[in-house]
């Protein structure tokens, strides 16, 4: 459902078809995401992961732990991929879009749909989030990955200097990066890649 979601929505700025070897890989990406669900269901199960269902300021407060949390875990997993054997091996598979697409998203070898899964569920593990802040981040992990693909950018430049906006990975932010595989490795912020020198 939210792949359809994605690129149902993608239609409105991409109206280009896509070729049966993306759709195939996107299957695959789908599966194996539910897989990826259902071993996290199968550790809530058995208490390795708890969740909180309380509805509190906590809500919030999880929510910038896990926006933030992950936003570092998945820099630190993409700088490894782009650095090492794993980019050809793995991560070249998503750089041959060179002007990226809303079915980009899904397009991911295997091993990296793993590899992102393993990171959620292991940040599951180590703390007890709040359900609420679990399903606002899931929505915004779609809303940033859907506005990374999209091959345009939605906001005004004027919008995009904006205090907050500014250090948020925006349409282009993400699209630099597959036109400069050296920078702009951030998900969900450039915040990273400022500290860490990888910004451009």
């Amino acid at each position: 459902m939210i792949t359809c979601a994605v690129l149902l929505t993608g239609r409105y700025f991409y109206k280009g078809g896509y070729t049966a070897r993306e759709w195939g890989i996107c299957l695959i990406t789908n599966v194996l995401n539910t897989v990826v669900t259902y071993v996290g269901f199968w550790l809530f199960s058995k208490g390795w992961i708890v969740i909180g269902l309380e509805t509190s300021w906590q809500i919030l407060v999880d929510f910038i732990f896990l926006f933030v949390a992950m936003d570092l875990l998945m820099y630190v997993f993409h700088i490894i991929i782009h650095k090492t054997f794993l980019y050809k091996a793995v991560h070249q598979l998503h750089h041959e879009a060179i002007d990226p697409r809303p079915i980009d998203l899904f397009v991911l070898h295997p091993v990296e749909t793993i590899g992102f899964g393993s990171l959620w569920l292991s940040l599951l593990m180590v703390y007890g989030f709040n359900i609420y802040a679990i399903i606002i981040y899931l929505v915004v992990n779609v809303i940033f990955g859907l506005a990374g693909h999209l091959g345009i950018e939605p906001l005004p430049e004027k919008l995009r200097q904006w205090p907050v906006i500014k250090y948020l990975g925006t349409s282009t932010f993400h699209h630099d990066h597959h036109q400069d595989l050296q920078h702009n490795f951030g998900f969900y912020t450039s915040i990273w890649d400022r500290l860490f020198n990888t910004y451009r």
